[in-house]
């Protein structure tokens, strides 16, 4: 019997192994994804503007890093002391305009290069909703609890999706050709735009996915039809009944890597992944010589690591194992 909806992913002629650059942007959702990537090592940069959730900004921000835009002090707002940029996410915002300028602006030109460099980019959909500034003139990637009679709020059409993506997809691909692009649409669900309207959103974006995907080289991965349809029941979300529980994203994750990653690059992940819970790994007894055989053990398992894989660094590792070697913590097991 029975009692869940399991679905097979397709085979992706899009793979994922340690040779490749990746670049994730969007919503929430892309920076889990990303933040499992980066423990296990891949080169990776993440949503250089913070958490985007709307396909005008994301597609935005793609545009402003391959242009190499400079951000000033007439891209800047402010509220409530604090310094914003309408295209990022408030974790940018500060007390100091220049602060802010240059925190931005260093953050892109460090984009900029890795963009120009992947050939693997992961992009998120969100929402189809959009803000549209009422004085500022276009949309925001964030309000930035500026009150709401300043903003226009809308839906996207799926048009209105394709058109802001399509060329900036085409322009990428033209300046790496073997790039390859994974498009998918956050599990996440928007309550407070209403039920109805969250699921008319999600559709939006499935839709203008399904089209975007006609360009050969970009493919849909389907988190949002995994949370919903394989994981359907409340007890794979958080607390707050909107976000994927931590089950949840590892089991999305599974699929993910499932899916995507490469014979070779399982391989190499069992590995490190082995060495990381090992570097995790908090003894009783730290000063026996059980434990210090056994730090001895897991630098030497570095060592063997970092020739086979050179590209990979296991710097912070090996500095954490040293540390113990040398000063040993009386820290008992968590």
């Amino acid at each position: 019997m029975n009692f869940r909806t399991a679905f097979n992913l397709p085979d992706y002629p899009l793979k994922i192994d340690y040779q490749h650059s990746i670049f994730s942007i969007g919503s929430c959702f892309a920076s889990h994804i990303a933040a499992h990537l980066h423990q296990l090592k891949f080169q990776i940069t993440e949503n250089p503007f913070g958490i985007l959730f709307n396909p005008i900004s994301i597609a935005n921000s793609l545009n402003l890093l391959l242009h190499e835009y400079e951000f000033s002090e007439n891209d800047l707002c402010f509220h409530q002391g604090l310094w914003h940029s309408y295209h990022h996410h408030s974790a940018f915002s500060g007390t100091d305009k220049n602060q802010v300028l240059n925190h931005i602006n260093d953050t892109c030109k460090l984009a900029h290069q890795a963009l120009k460099e992947s050939d693997r980019i992961l992009i998120t959909l969100g929402t189809a909703f959009v803000h549209h500034h009422k004085d500022w003139g276009g949309v925001v990637a964030n309000c930035h609890k500026i009150p709401a009679h300043h903003f226009e709020k809308s839906k996207l059409n799926v048009q209105d999706v394709i058109a802001a993506f399509a060329p900036v997809l085409q322009d990428l691909k033209k300046l790496k050709p073997n790039l390859e692009i994974l498009l998918s649409v956050s599990p996440v669900r928007h309550t407070k735009e209403g039920i109805i309207e969250n699921q008319r959103s999600k559709a939006t974006l499935i839709l203008a996915a399904e089209t975007l995907c006609q360009l050969p080289f970009v493919h849909y991965f389907p988190a949002y039809e995994v949370m919903m349809d394989d994981l359907r029941d409340y007890r794979f979300y958080a607390n707050d009944l909107i976000h994927p529980s931590d089950l949840a994203i590892q089991y999305i994750w599974e699929k993910f890597t499932t899916a995507l990653f490469t014979p070779s690059t399982w391989q190499q992940t069992t590995e490190i992944k082995k060495l990381l819970q090992a570097v995790a790994h908090r003894p009783i007894h730290p000063h026996s010589e059980a434990y210090q055989q056994f730090l001895t053990q897991q630098l030497t398992a570095i060592d063997t690591l970092c020739q086979q894989y050179p590209n990979l660094d296991f710097g912070s590792e090996r500095r954490i194992l040293l540390e113990r070697v040398s000063f040993p913590s009386p820290t008992m097991m968590d």
